[in-house]
């Protein structure tokens, strides 16, 4: 288990509470151990919020809970719950130390509104950050969902420091299918949360489908549902509550809030695509310098200080959110607008933005950055935003399709985003591993003895690490 620092410096860089970014650490480990766990691997489909989160855009905001939906529907019994997430207490409890008592988990089995049988599950833990009242995570499970596209392996965020060196992955919806369940749920319930994601992941337009796609996938989830396709009209009469709840229920999952003006006011855009596939005017990026590469990776690592490292991200989420920062650079602050990663041909990592004072392009190099603080104040883009990650890493698609109610083929499916080979996933058997990490790139290397010897590597940066000896970190079995 990470120690409490790491909680606390985390929730301090991001401005959110630690319970928060606990959460999000407990979150990662709880998606491990469902992946690891035999009876789940295959037949559990991540959805939700959540899951943009861990799997698609680190970026996103923090969620809370765990949404899943179950090919095998025999799972929903409470006996087998308690048993199965009693394995899953003890794997994680193996590896990390972080506590899942046995006695404070429930699993509460119930008839949703169509019917079918759903359950919704309260799991207590204590983690790096000691209370009297251990914080719980909210399972809500469900069989009877009507999955249209096949599900996709994806690899997990966990950006902490004991994170698997084989990494973590997950069986999910498809990016079409949660993009599509999000605005049925904004027509369904209109809650904050909804609005904020919609429009989230319409601004990212590399990672955006084809309209065509995203409008068959949601017939047919509002078909399912029982509702019609929504359009704006449908959500003008929930504006001024959408308005007031705003604050109270998105606040404490982001660093910073946006003014709710700037989310509402891109609802036509989306809605012309949607309907009519009207896309919307995309600035010019920033113009690329010779031998320039755009930075857009997801889990992106630059080879700067921890310090550098975090201030990025804090400017990616304003970027993502369009928000202003002020940026402390040489010993002065300067307000900008930030459009774009760059490194040089000189291997110089360079931010490329607007100054709002000087109102002119500026750029600055990251490893003079000293500091950013995310404003509430939006800005409108005026060059293409190339912050944002450029969209999610996934696996192959699965062989196996989960059983659904009522699923039917959708249109063509056009993915936008080429599928990537995702890690492999932590064993739950076996004899030991020993984990070693080269001093220089900190890349991580599986042994089945005790030798800390490692061949001439590639980086994360693309280089070349010289064989030396890595330092031992643990022991994995």
């Amino acid at each position: 288990m990470i120690e409490r620092r790491e909680i606390l410096e985390t929730a301090t860089r991001m401005s959110l509470t630690p319970h928060v970014v606990e959460k999000d650490y407990v979150l990662g480990w709880m998606l491990a151990g469902i992946s690891a766990h035999p009876s789940l691997r295959d037949s559990w489909l991540f959805k939700g919020g959540t899951c943009l989160k861990k799997c698609f855009f680190e970026t996103y905001r923090f969620s809370e809970d765990l949404d899943f939906t179950l090919s095998d529907a025999a799972h929903l019994d409470a006996a087998f719950l308690t048993q199965t997430f009693n394995e899953i207490g003890e794997w994680i409890y193996e590896r990390t130390g972080i506590e899942i008592p046995a006695n404070l988990q429930t699993f509460d089995i119930y008839t949703n509104p169509r019917g079918s049988v759903s359950c919704q599950g309260k799991i207590s833990y204590r983690g790096p950050v000691a209370t009297r009242d251990l914080p719980r995570i909210k399972l809500d499970l469900t069989a009877d969902e009507r999955v249209v596209l096949a599900p996709v392996r994806v690899a997990v965020f966990h950006p902490y420091t004991d994170a698997p060196a084989e990494g973590i992955d997950v069986l999910a919806y498809a990016y079409e299918e949660l993009f599509g369940e999000k605005v049925r749920a904004l027509a369904e319930r209109t809650r904050p949360r909804d609005l904020y994601d919609v429009v989230n992941l319409f601004r990212n337009h590399e990672a955006r489908p084809h309209s065509a796609v995203m409008l068959d996938v949601l017939r047919q989830k509002c078909e399912f549902k029982g509702i019609g396709v929504p359009v704006l009209a449908d959500l003008e009469p929930h504006r001024g509550e959408l308005a007031n709840l705003w604050e109270n229920m998105l606040a404490h999952q982001l660093p910073a809030l946006p003014p709710y003006e700037s989310f509402w006011e891109v609802l036509p855009a989306f809605f012309d695509w949607l309907h009519s596939n009207v896309e919307p005017v995309i600035p010019a990026a920033v113009a690329v310098g010779a031998g320039d590469v755009v930075l857009r990776q997801r889990d992106l690592r630059l080879p700067v200080s921890g310090q550098a490292q975090s201030i990025m991200e804090i400017i990616r989420f304003a970027a993502g959110n369009r928000l202003l920062v002020d940026l402390d650079y040489q010993g002065s602050t300067r307000r900008i607008e930030p459009y774009s990663l760059r490194r040089t041909q000189s291997g110089d990592i360079i931010l490329h933005a607007h100054s709002v004072d000087r109102n002119e392009h500026r750029s600055y190099r990251v490893d003079r950055i000293q500091g950013a603080r995310v404003t509430n104040t939006s800005f409108t883009p005026r060059h293409q935003v190339e912050l944002s990650p450029q969209g999610p890493v996934l696996a192959p698609p699965t062989t196996a399709q989960p059983q659904s109610s009522a699923p039917r083929q959708s249109v063509a499916r056009a993915r936008s985003i080429a599928p990537r080979k995702a890690p492999k996933r932590a064993k739950a058997f076996g004899k030991p591993v020993h984990i070693y990490q080269c001093p220089i790139c900190n890349k991580k290397f599986r042994r089945d003895r005790f030798d800390g010897s490692l061949n001439p590597h590639k980086n994360q940066w693309g280089g070349q690490c010289s064989g030396r000896t890595g330092f031992f970190v643990e022991t994995k079995y």
